[in-house]
């Protein structure tokens, strides 16, 4: 099949999102629907929480609770096994449509974990392409690539200020 597989999002009940999504792995097993369901995934964050006594305890917490993220190709066949699983009310999507998430969606929602590269690494000199900053050279201080930010040292004025700007507002100086 040449049809690449698309991010879905299915609304579950709440609380089901993990037996949901255990439910559709096992029927892609037990189906041999690798080739049409390929991930499922539940987007989760680590928030820490502190308790009563003041002791700090890191949890995981849904961030969308009641959605379960299914990667598929939308068949009949897709469909029929994802809508029918326990817990499931159906896709997101306008009447029984299931819309696929874009790809400024999927990177905005985590689901998938990209991997992210630059042409510069720490310590190299770069000149800022965007931002109120635009045109300033500075040194590359720190790359979060997780959260797409650099930090860059700039000189203003005869002072140092650091700032963070989006990997893409710089560019290494040739």
């Amino acid at each position: 099949m040449a049809e690449e597989a698309k991010w879905y999002v299915v609304h579950t009940y709440s609380g089901y999102e993990n037996k949901v999504a255990d439910s559709i792995v096992n029927a892609v097993e037990n189906r041999q629907l690798h080739h049409l369901i390929t991930d499922v995934k539940i987007p989760t964050e680590m928030v820490v929480e502190i308790k009563d006594d003041g002791q700090k305890v890191e949890k995981e917490q849904k961030l969308f609770p009641s959605y379960v993220f299914v990667k598929m190709i939308m068949t009949d066949d897709s469909w029929y096994v994802v809508r029918n699983i326990r817990g499931v009310t159906g896709f997101v999507g306008p009447g029984s449509k299931p819309v696929p998430l874009t790809e400024a969606e999927i990177d905005r929602f985590q689901v998938e974990n990209r991997q992210i590269t630059t042409n510069y690494a720490v310590g190299d000199s770069v000149e800022v392409t965007g931002g109120y900053l635009e045109g300033f050279v500075g040194v590359v201080d720190a790359i979060d690539t997780e959260k797409q930010l650099t930090r860059v040292t700039v000189s203003m004025m005869g002072k140092d200020v650091t700032v963070e700007l989006a990997l893409n507002e710089v560019k290494p100086l040739e």
